[in-house]
């Protein structure tokens, strides 16, 4: 958590996962690293996708 906190930049935990394996020898999953952020309230909130394209609204689907 110390890694977390001193760099100043943004951990996932999918991230965060690797660092723990690489740095610290752990053996440990994507699972229970996401567990356990959400225990202790760690998470970065999730993106928001943004649509490439309009949806197709029932006008245009009935014309079909």
């Amino acid at each position: 958590m110390e890694a977390i906190e001193s760099d100043g930049f943004a951990y996932g935990y999918l991230k965060l996962t690797h660092l723990l394996r690489r740095e610290h020898g752990l053996v440990i999953n994507k699972k229970k690293v996401y567990r356990l952020c959400q225990e202790l309230d760690v998470l970065k909130p999730q993106r928001q996708v943004k649509r490439k394209y309009p949806t197709g609204n029932g006008l245009n689907l009935q014309r079909l």
